[in-house]
């Protein structure tokens, strides 16, 4: 089974010569690590035992969650819905209001 982007595709058990497996586990184990850390900031490191890198039959790094609780998964996505908020308020409290338009003077 594999999604519209190639990710979800079979692990890469048997290599195939000249697929750069190294370079994509290697970057996926640079993301679950950082992914890691900001779990354990939160204090929901234990709620993500399964957090592994790994990589497809195509070199794709792929970072796994493993399997975890439903309110573990709940809480990670308000998690990132926190986080986009508070990027889209950056974001729009850096930009320059748009200027008024004065109404004519009767």
């Amino acid at each position: 089974m594999t999604d519209r982007r190639g990710v979800v595709a079979r692990r890469a058990e048997d290599l195939i010569l000249g697929v750069p497996y190294v370079r994509g586990w290697n970057r996926a184990r640079r993301s679950a690590g950082a992914l890691a850390g900001q779990l354990m900031l939160l204090g929901l490191d234990s709620d993500f035992p399964g957090l592994t890198a790994d990589v497809n039959i195509f070199g794709d790094g792929l970072v796994e969650l493993g399997t975890v609780r439903p309110d573990a998964a709940a809480r990670l996505a308000e998690l990132i819905t926190a986080g986009l908020q508070a990027e889209l308020c950056d974001t729009s409290a850096g930009a320059p209001a748009p200027a008024r338009r004065q109404a004519p003077a009767a």
